[in-house]
Formats: structure tokens, C-alpha cells, sequence
């Protein structure tokens, strides 16, 4: 006569948990004492939610360890409540200020972040994407518009609400959020012959497509003053950082000694020239004037203090997730492109 096992558990799960044992939504929910979609969109943080039902679910889901599963929940709905960010660097400020933007943008609206860092690689942000839409995401938010044909393809094949941050776009049906990088780099040029300099550089690392932009606005202003050497492009492939400034800024001078006058594509750069004239006694802006890009905290601190140009970093985040948040929605009607300018801090530097 044969006999049914127990397959060795010390008993059955307790209703509504998975045969794993794991705490399912719906058990958390009867514990918290509401439906199971106020409780989804308690542990999510939509703002909505009562801050007392909010707190009930907190509590029951750590008395359970309950952990959610966005895979279910993605297979429920068809999609999943992330958006994804693409960004070039983690170690940049400049970026970590649009983060916290877009983050107070979508996370009272329960949308979780997913971020990805490319590094500058236009294959590696290929990679990413061919990852993250594996998760159906809600949208996607990239920065600047050098994608590989490969990418295009997969977003406008996925469908997928997608606006692009720190450049602006003129193709048909691109969103994007952002200023004018040549533009920027035109300013500085504009700045620095008012200031009566006529033998100017302009010194770039990392070399990403925004940092090239500002170049040739810069260049473009220069080449149309008669009495003005034609400039100096110097740039390297490194990453940019403070110790690469103070190097380059040495062998600028060393390879020209008439400069009188520097563009750097970024503030770490700048800021690296800054400490090494200081420590060369170089005196500036005497004896050459330095002109940054960012204008990171630090610029505003320095002796002498950076002119750099203001970036609108946190606008662009919060600009970017709220028209992510309208395409999403259904909403197309506003116009694509979001020019948000940029702003030339003077400062004692130049």
C-alpha cells in the first residue's frame, strides 16, 4: 500500500506565500491591513498614499522580510514601473546633481531609477540599453545624442518613451533637454577678447562629443578676428581630473609661452592649472587667464576664483524626467527640444 510523503518540510507554507516560503505581496498586505496595491505603491513611494498606511507597510514588510519582485510584476502589467538613466560618469558632480534632480522628479510617482554608467563609450551605452529593456522599463533617459545606429535602432524599435539630456536635438520627434555646448564655448571666446587676449587656448581631455562642441565654438569666434593668432587646440583621450590640468597647463606653456589665455572643457581642468600656476608662481589672470566649464562648487573658492560657465545640471534633470513623465503619459504636444542656456560666471581668473 503506498504512502504519501511530506517531501521533508516542517510544514506547508502559510497561506498566500509562494512554496519557496517567501512573504508574497498579498500576505503583506493582509498583514498591513490594506489591498495589495496600496501596499505596491506604499513600498514604491507614490506620494499619494496616506503617510500612515505608508508607515503600517513599512512596518509589515519588515516584520516579514518581504522583498518585491519587479519580474512579477513587470509580467502582470506588461511593463515595470523603472526608468532607466544612462550616464557617462559616476564621479562627476555635474551628473550627480541631475541624478538627485531626476530622482525627486519620479520617485513620488513610485518610479524606481535604474542607472547605468557607459564611460564615455558609445558601445558600452549600446550594451546597457540591449540590457535594460530586457526589464520593460517605463522610459528611458540618456545623456547627450551619440548613440550607435544599433542603439537607435533598439529604442525606436522597443517603443519606448526616451529623452535625451545636455544637448539639444533639431531631428523630428527627438526630445531632448539641454543648451547649446558650441554656443558655450563661443561665450568664452567673446569673454576672453574683451578682456583684450589674443593668443588663446583651448585645452580638452576625455574627449566625449560635448567637450569637441565647445571647442569649435570656441574656434569659430576666434576665426573671424583679424588680429588674433589662430588658437591652440591641445587634447588628450585621458580622463579629466585636477592633477591632468596642472600637467597640461605646464606643457601649454612650456610649448607656447605667449598664450595669454586658456579655455579648459571642464572645471577639473581648470582648477588643476590654477593650483600649478600658484605653485610656479605664474600670476593669473596677469600673466594668462583661465576660463573653466561646469562651475563646480570649488570654482567659486579658489584664489583666484574660476570664471567658468554655469551649467543648468539640476534643471536639466528635473526638465528631462518631467517631460519623460508627459511622454509616458500620452502627452506629445509640447515642443521637442528644451533649451535651457547656460550661464559665464566672471571671476577673477580671467
Amino acid at each position: 500500500m503506498s504512502q504519501r510523503s511530506s517531501s521533508g518540510s516542517s510544514g506547508n507554507p502559510s497561506r498566500g506565500s509562494r512554496a519557496s516560503g517567501r512573504p508574497t505581496l498579498a500576505e503583506l498586505a493582509r498583514i498591513a491591513g490594506v489591498s495589495p496595491i496600496t501596499a505596491s505603491r506604499a513600498l514604491r513611494g507614490v506620494a499619494s498614499v496616506d503617510p500612515d498606511l505608508a508607515k503600517r507597510v513599512r512596518e509589515a514588510a519588515a516584520a516579514l522580510n518581504y522583498v518585491a519582485n519587479p519580474a512579477a510584476r513587470t509580467l502582470a502589467s506588461a511593463h515595470s514601473d523603472a526608468v532607466v538613466v544612462l550616464i557617462p560618469s559616476l564621479s562627476n558632480l555635474l551628473f550627480i546633481d541631475t541624478l538627485e534632480a531626476i530622482h525627486d522628479v519620479l520617485m513620488p510617482r513610485g518610479l524606481e531609477v535604474l542607472i547605468g554608467n557607459f564611460h564615455y563609450s558609445p558601445e558600452e551605452e549600446e550594451k546597457l540599453v540591449r540590457n535594460y529593456l530586457a526589464y520593460q522599463p517605463r522610459g528611458i533617459l540618456l545623456t547627450g545624442l551619440e548613440q550607435t545606429p544599433a542603439t537607435r535602432s533598439l529604442l525606436k524599435a522597443s517603443g519606448i518613451p526616451v529623452v535625451y539630456m545636455m544637448e539639444l536635438s533639431r531631428e523630428m520627434g527627438v526630445h531632448s533637454v539641454g543648451f547649446s555646448q558650441e554656443e558655450s564655448g563661443a561665450a568664452v571666446a567673446r569673454h576672453l577678447l574683451a578682456r583684450g587676449r589674443r593668443h588663446l587656448a583651448y585645452v580638452a581631455a576625455q574627449l566625449d562629443p560635448r567637450a569637441l562642441e565647445r571647442g569649435l565654438g570656441f574656434q569659430r569666434v576666434l576665426a573671424g578676428e583679424r588680429e588674433v593668432r589662430p588658437p591652440v587646440w591641445l587634447s588628450v583621450p585621458e580622463p579629466s581630473s585636477v592633477a591632468l590640468g596642472g600637467e597640461l597647463f605646464v606643457r601649454l606653456l612650456e610649448a607656447y609661452p605667449d598664450i595669454d589665455g586658456i579655455f579648459f572643457c571642464n572645471d577639473d581642468l581648470a582648477q588643476g592649472a590654477i593650483f600649478e600656476a600658484t605653485r610656479r608662481q605664474v600670476p593669473i589672470p596677469g600673466r594668462v587667464a583661465v576660463v573653466g566649464f561646469n562651475d563646480l562648487p570649488l570654482s567659486a573658492h579658489m584664489a583666484p576664483r574660476l570664471t567658468s560657465i554655469r551649467t543648468p545640471r539640476a534643471k536639466v534633470g528635473e526638465a528631462a524626467a518631467r517631460r519623460l513623465v508627459a511622454l509616458m503619459e500620452g502627452d506629445c504636444r509640447a515642443e521637442p527640444a528644451i533649451d535651457l542656456g547656460f550661464e559665464l560666471v566672471e571671476r577673477e581668473s580671467s
